[in-house]
């Protein structure tokens, strides 16, 4: 899908390593600027002649100007003739390439909220700026500049960075030493705008005109074949899945495999949705007896995914090898799998848990990828989406992994114990969208927990499962922290899901954030 990005204006991000640069990207996007995220490594004179951007940024870091080795971009990139914005330590590499200075720490590291003031020189890179005063950032940073680079001027100070923003009016270069891209920093959306605009950005990114290139560009590509489609329920193989339809109609076929760990009426909801509302070919393969019959006994998480990954795999190429002539398999994958794929260090991460997906299709099965959604952040998915007709209420539906029910049943799984899970999470969702709280929490859902409590129940004893809810609050599933209901809330619920859910006696909530916890329990 990239000839759909070389019809815009591009503005490149230079990734040093800092843990926030996708959230520059994210700004971008939403001041309707497409960008793209590459690692320093991969940025050589012949990717800026071939990418031809507009404007540039350098990302924020955590190694030091000063160390043997550390990064940087090439210098062709100060002689593109382009607007650029040094972010951090992107401010202090532009600063050691120019011709500034960069010092060790010595008592002027900053790590948290600061407030930067103005300067005597003024520039449209701060218009909307300092109007109530000092503005609030979020500084982190060791190293600081000690001297500017020739042709620079300082816009403005903080009480431990003299250069806190600057700028070469004359070349447009611009530096920071906060991190205007955090939500810490209240005014920074308006810094990134005021740069993008400087840099003379349309601001032609909507999804409007997404929609109809990538409907332009899916034809081009598929030609007159057949297009097979794995269709999780999910926001995105959904979202992917109406738009290739919406592009070559009958010749895309749906898969979608019940494997028999969904909640309470949602494979009849997106059968409904797809065959009926879309009239989508749709194959609806029910394969909860395989799925559950290979589960029965295993209580390892790490293994429970294994399996449901590998199943999955075995399920959909069954029904997938009935679809005559296909040649083209698509994908929801978005942006963000596509920033992960191409480590910063090119080193090896810590597996916290398997993703279960369909990445591991294509090789086995001999087909080429379509992957329309490849270019997109979460919130645009959202948003083509909405411009596609899809239902408001399944657009917005919390996230819900690929095992399922699987992993919200800590330990061994049984038929029993995903019946009680079922009603026990209908009800707490009922129960959020009662009090009008579901669009302000970014996942919520019940663990059936692998213990039994006692209790009483009129004249009774009990001796039944204990469960736990889970409602957390997140930007993009990074970080997370508890939804914050009220006790008179989570009484309620809890009376309503031992009242209307045998099997259950005792509920608990979860409060730990995300980290040191996941935000699903395996």
């Amino acid at each position: 899908m990239k000839d759909i990005a070389r019809s815009h204006d591009r503005l490149l991000i230079i990734d040093f390593g800092s843990q926030v640069t996708q959230l520059i990207a994210r700004r971008a996007r939403e001041l309707n600027v497409y960008c793209e995220i590459h690692p320093y490594q991969k940025v050589t004179d012949a990717f800026l002649h071939d990418f031809a951007p507009k404007a540039v940024i350098l990302s924020g870091g955590p190694a030091s100007v000063l160390d043997e080795g550390s990064p940087r971009p090439p210098a062709a990139v100060f002689e593109l003739g382009v607007p650029i914005l040094g972010i951090c330590y992107g401010q202090q590499v532009m600063m050691q390439m120019l011709g500034g200075r960069v010092e060790r720490g010595h008592g002027t590291a900053e790590f948290g909220r600061a407030f930067v003031s103005p300067a005597r020189a003024k520039d449209r890179l701060l218009e909307g700026w300092f109007e109530n005063g000092p503005e609030q950032v979020w500084m982190s940073h060791g190293d600081h500049v000690s001297a500017i680079a020739p042709g620079f001027e300082v816009y403005g100070t903080s009480p431990n960075a003299p250069f806190a923003v600057i700028g070469d009016p004359a070349r447009r270069f611009f530096a920071v030493q906060f991190h205007p891209e955090v939500h810490h920093t209240p005014r920074g959306t308006r810094l990134l705008q005021n740069f993008t605009r400087l840099a003379g950005f349309a601001g032609d990114w909507t999804m409007g005109a997404y929609r109809e290139e990538a409907i332009r560009r899916i034809r081009q590509e598929v030609g007159d074949k057949r297009v097979i489609c794995g269709l999780s329920g999910g926001v995105d193989s959904s979202v992917a899945a109406v738009l290739i339809h919406e592009a070559i109609g009958e010749r895309l076929t749906c898969v979608f495999v019940d494997h028999g760990l969904l909640r309470q009426g949602e494979a009849e909801e997106v059968v409904a949705m797809f065959r009926d509302h879309y009239n989508i070919p749709l194959i609806a393969a029910d394969e909860s007896e395989l799925f559950l019959g290979k589960l029965e006994g295993v209580s390892d998480p790490e293994t429970k995914r294994k399996i449901i990954g590998r199943l999955f795999i075995d399920v959909f190429q069954k029904y997938a090898g009935e679809i005559e002539g296909a040649e083209f398999l698509a994908q929801g994958t978005l942006y963000p799998d596509v920033i992960e794929s191409v480590s910063f260090s090119g080193g090896p991460s810590v597996t916290i848990k398997s993703h279960h997906n369909v990445g591991g299709l294509p090789e086995k099965m001999g087909l080429n990828l379509v992957e329309p959604l490849r270019e997109l952040f979460k919130d645009e998915v959202r948003a083509l989406g909405r411009e596609l007709g899809l239902p408001k209420s399944f657009i917005g539906r919390h996230p819900f992994p690929g095992p399922g029910l699987a992993i919200r049943c800590p330990g061994e799984i049984t038929r029993e114990k995903l019946e009680i899970l079922r009603k026990a999470d209908a009800v707490f969702i009922d129960q959020i969208r009662r009090h009008g709280l579901y669009d302000e929490i970014w996942q919520a859902f019940v663990a059936i927990l692998p213990v039994k409590t006692v209790g009483v129940m009129g004249d009774g004893r009990t001796y039944d499962y204990a469960c736990a809810l889970r409602a957390v609050t997140s930007v993009d599933g990074m970080t997370a922290d508890y939804y914050p209901f009220t006790h008179e809330f989570l009484g309620e619920t809890a009376t309503r899901i031992i009242n209307e859910v045998p099997g259950i006696n005792r509920v608990t909530y979860d409060i730990t954030s995300k980290p040191p916890g996941t935000i699903e329990w395996e």
